[in-house]
Order: structure tokens, then sequence, then C-alpha cells
């Protein structure tokens, strides 16, 4: 049996508005249904929620579609994998226990049909973003997270959710318009890592809100480029990867 493998980004689920969001999330939650009947598989690559925090007894309200839809697809034999992103790197157990999905926090190296993946969010790679990958290291940092926790989770999400507007407002989509490869940084990494691992035939992350196919040039001449893909996103451009037949295909 060939694999069917889907990949997609992004959805920012509570973003701007509720009303918008649940907009965006019937449309996510009917090609989620589309799509499971041909899936092997879905890998989530993360910003499935503008913000998510679990508290020991309380999770952020909204995308009860969502996560009944994939606790569904769970049950029904397909494996979904969860990709944590920079609005969502907080889950400590509860996406694994109730929904049963697969949680992966560093990109994951996959095989399928013969075409060998590196998979992940994509937040954090590559040169430079000097100011983020500090912010990074204080979102990861036990303390920080024990101090939130403190907070009544009223006031925790309307914090993170104030920081999370004035993010999109000052970094646009994580990187601005597509000018050429070296300016794209997890291009930019793509090529560093295929230096390490030159068996790598794509790199499919999301993050950058923005659908790419690109080449990596292969370290060694004479071999077939690599591709790096970016999936874009759900909040503008509605788009996904899939793997079929050992084939990767962005579509837009």
């Amino acid at each position: 049996m060939s694999n069917k493998v889907y990949f997609v980004s992004d959805l920012h689920l509570g973003s701007p508005d509720l009303e918008s969001s649940k907009e965006r999330e019937l449309k996510f939650v009917a090609w989620l249904e589309e799509i499971k009947s041909s899936a092997t598989e879905i890998h989530l690559l993360g910003d499935m929620f503008d913000f998510w925090f679990e508290y020991k007894h309380v999770v952020p309200k909204g995308g009860a579609r969502l996560l009944g839809t994939l606790a569904s697809i769970v049950d029904s034999g397909i494996p979904v994998h969860y990709h944590v992103g920079n609005h969502d790197l907080w889950t400590f157990g509860y996406l694994e226990k109730e929904l049963g999905v697969l949680v992966h926090r560093k990109p994951i190296i996959v095989e399928w049909d013969s075409l060998k993946c590196m998979v992940g969010h994509g937040d954090g790679l590559g040169p430079g973003d000097l100011s983020y990958k500090f912010l990074k290291r204080l979102y990861e940092n036990k303390i920080c997270i024990t101090l939130l926790k403190f907070l009544h989770p009223d006031i925790g999400i309307s914090l993170a959710q104030y920081f999370s507007r004035n993010s999109r407002a000052a970094g646009g989509r994580s990187g601005g318009e597509y000018i050429n490869d070296s300016k794209e940084l997890l291009h930019r990494y793509c090529v560093s890592e295929l230096k390490k691992k030159p068996s790598v035939n794509c790199f499919i992350f999301g993050h950058r809100h923005l659908p790419l196919d690109l080449e990596v040039p292969h370290p060694f001449s004479n071999d077939k480029p690599a591709r790096y893909i970016n999936t874009g996103d759900w909040v503008t451009h509605f788009s996904h990867a899939c793997i079929e037949d050992g084939k990767l295909t962005l579509h837009k």
C-alpha cells in the first residue's frame, strides 16, 4: 500500500477574532473530513492555535471542532503528528492523552516510499533571528512556565494574546515577502543540514506563512538537489503539502 501523507500548518485559531477564527476552523475541519478517507498519516506542523497553554485543570477555550475531529481521525487508526510551533509549544500531555496525537518538539526525519524528509515547524532554525531565539529560550524555561501557571488563566491567556497580536503586527508573515533563496533563513538552514545529512531528499516546514517550493543545492554537485517545501498557512493561503507514491507536491 502506498502512502498518502498530508502536511499543514499555521491555522492560528483564535486570531484575529472569534468570528473569523471559527470560519477558518470550519473550513479546516471540512478539509480534514475530506482527506481522512485517503490519508495514511497527517502532520500538523505547528501554530494550529494562536495560543495554547495547558494549566493543570484548564486549556484555552475554542477549537472544539478541531479537537473533536482530530480525536475521531486518530480513533479511526490514522496517525496524527503534532509538531509544536512557537504559539502552541506549551503542551504538557493533554493533546497526547486526550486526542492520541504524537507530539514532536524538534524536527524529525522520516522516510516514505524512498523519500527521506525532515519535518518540523521551523521556528528558530537557521542563522540570525537572535532576538527570537532568545525569546524562545525564555518560552521554554521551566521557571517562566511555572510562573505562568501561577497566574489565573484569564490573566495568563489575555497576556499571551496581547504579545501574540504585537508579534504579528511587527513580524508580518514570519520573515516578510519572498525576495530570494539567500534571504530565506529556513532555506539556509536546509542547505546547512543537507551537508550533514546528504541522504535527505526534502525539508518540510511551516512557520513562514508563505507557500514555498525551493531547490536546495546538494553538497555533492552531481547529485539531484533536495527540496525545501513550506506549507504556507490557513490564514490567507489555505495551502498544504502532500506525499503520494513517493512524490511531494505543494497545493496552494
